[in-house]
């Protein structure tokens, strides 16, 4: 993607007869695919992130609830590792859909 930005940017370069707002234009034309695809991919990233971090969050009040219940603090580790690494994995089973997604949005960036 970034290959055809820049051979379309410089295919840009190469009309002598444009003006520069033409060629400027034409370049802008030829980022703007690769830039829809880098915030596309910062978008899901992003949202996969959050919600990696809220599942972590609610771990984490899990384990002060248990403290201030009175639990035992290797117990409530142990609990909060558990429930962590939950979390990891479940997210991780996420990714195959995520990238899948990804893929399928990108290949129609540009056509």
């Amino acid at each position: 993607m970034q290959g055809l930005m820049f051979r379309c940017s410089a295919g840009c370069c190469e009309d002598s007869q444009a003006s520069m707002q033409q060629v400027h234009q034409c370049i802008e034309r030829c980022h703007a695919p690769l830039a829809q695809a880098q915030a596309l991919v910062t978008s899901e990233l992003e949202k996969f992130q959050d919600r990696l971090a809220r599942c972590t969050m609610h771990c984490n009040d899990k384990a002060k609830d248990s403290i201030d219940a009175g639990s035992k603090e290797l117990q409530v580790k142990r609990q909060l590792e558990s429930c962590v690494t939950t979390c990891v994995d479940d997210h991780k089973n996420l990714i195959p859909t995520m990238t899948k997604k990804m893929k399928e949005s990108l290949s129609s960036i540009g056509k």
